[in-house]
């Protein structure tokens, strides 16, 4: 039995499936973490949906800003973008099964000293932290009231969040969201740097990675993430990051934590 983490499919689910086989990966015993941003910009989040929610207790994904995106354009809180490829999900028979098996997905999952997230953590949040505030976001999404629709819709606003406890529970649910769903750089006083999502190396003045904050309280954990293909595969003590930029016509990457090792797949979408 292996665990793999897989970086953002984001459609590409001819890729996914090449790099099953390729890790020889058996679903009898074999389990998978996906990073989120299961669906848009590659051409078969249908598919990519329908395989994830067969699958069971032998995957767990965390939601991403497209999955959640996706969650808003069917509840009409968001508006399509230029580079979306979700009519085919949005018009599906089965998309109401669907979506209700996405909501409930989780923001965070953690195992021992692994982390999984799809963007990231602000640096002033402790592994338990994080895990408290990913359920107490959870339950405002999943309970389909006028809280939730407005919290899906922060989603796709670039907003520069910054983590305060003092917040008042409204903001506090919308900045956790954005943390774990689109946090890249932030500046010396822990505020995103929302509109950047380069390279490291271009990054405004004053603004850097969240891993990189000198503060950070969750380097007690393997922190493995997606999001920022940007930043590509990034391995280091603590840090797995898998966005390899497969919907870019890129890698998408495996990593088995039982042992390090990492597999890749040049995108066949």
């Amino acid at each position: 039995m292996a665990t793999y983490a897989i970086g953002d499919v984001h459609g590409c689910f001819k890729t996914l499936q090449k790099l099953l086989r390729k890790i020889h990966h058996d679903p009898r015993h074999d389990r998978l973490w996906l990073v989120g941003d299961l669906v848009n910009r590659g051409p078969r989040s249908l598919a990519v949906l329908r395989w994830a929610a067969e699958q069971g207790d032998r995957i767990v994904t965390v939601l991403g800003n497209h999955d959640l995106h996706l969650l808003g354009r069917a509840a009409h809180v968001a508006a399509p973008k230029r580079r979306d490829s979700l009519a085919e999900v949005l018009e599906a028979p089965d998309r109401d099964d669907l979506l209700a098996w996405l909501r409930r997905r989780p923001l965070l999952h953690r195992e021992g000293d692994h982390l999984l997230v799809h963007a990231g953590l602000f640096p002033g949040w402790t592994p338990e932290r994080a895990e408290e505030l990913a359920r107490e976001t959870e339950a405002v999404l999943r309970n389909g009231n006028g809280a939730s629709g407005e919290l899906v819709a922060s989603n796709d606003r670039k907003i520069d969040e910054v983590w305060d406890e003092r917040l008042p529970p409204g903001e506090r649910v919308r900045a956790a969201l954005a943390g774990f769903a689109k946090i890249r750089t932030v500046d010396s006083g822990g505020r995103m740097c929302s509109s950047f999502s380069g390279h490291p190396d271009e990054a405004p003045d004053g603004c850097r990675p969240w891993f990189s904050d000198p503060d950070r309280r969750s380097r007690g954990v393997t922190v493995i993430f997606g999001h920022w293909a940007a930043l590509g595969l990034r391995m280091e003590e603590g840090l797995a990051g898998l966005d390899s930029g497969c919907a870019w016509g890129r890698e998408l990457t495996a990593l088995r934590l039982d042992d390090g090792r990492l597999f890749q797949q040049h995108s066949v979408d």
